[in-house]
């Protein structure tokens, strides 16, 4: 899924559905069989293919908001300099401020990954435990 760090509501939808996978990994563990069924369902499997998806999912978030991060640092950047040669210009200053709070909320966007994390791979660990260890 594509991230287009200069929109930023567009971005936050983005996150928003790309963590669609850690908001329903209580119904996809749900899913799985319980002892009772162990042997008609490849649970393992199953935790396998689950923990590749959120691997994947986890990583691919990481990097795109790590991305808009450099991406809104640069312009900060750009911006400051544009502010030292024509400190009257309040256009400037007004966009310059505007992306200093970007900047702190996508910086705060990876504090919120390690949480979403946190609380997806213990709901996992709980479920998955008995059937895959992770590598």
């Amino acid at each position: 899924m594509d991230v287009y760090c200069f929109d930023f509501l567009g971005f936050q939808e983005t996150l928003r559905k790309m963590r669609d996978v850690d908001d329903k990994i209580i119904y996809a563990l749900n899913a799985l069989p319980t002892e009772s069924f162990k042997g008609q369902v490849n649970s393992e499997g199953t935790c396998r293919d689950l923990y590749a998806k959120l691997q994947q999912s986890h990583q691919s978030r990481q990097n795109n908001i790590r991305n808009c991060i450099t991406f809104s640092a640069t312009t900060l950047k750009n911006l400051r300099e544009k502010r030292v040669s024509n400190p009257n210009d309040v256009e400037t200053d007004s966009k310059f401020k505007a992306e200093q709070r970007k900047l702190r909320v996508l910086q705060s966007e990876l504090n919120v990954e390690d949480i979403i994390k946190e609380r997806t791979y213990k709901a996992f660990n709980e479920r998955c435990r008995a059937y895959f260890h992770a590598e």
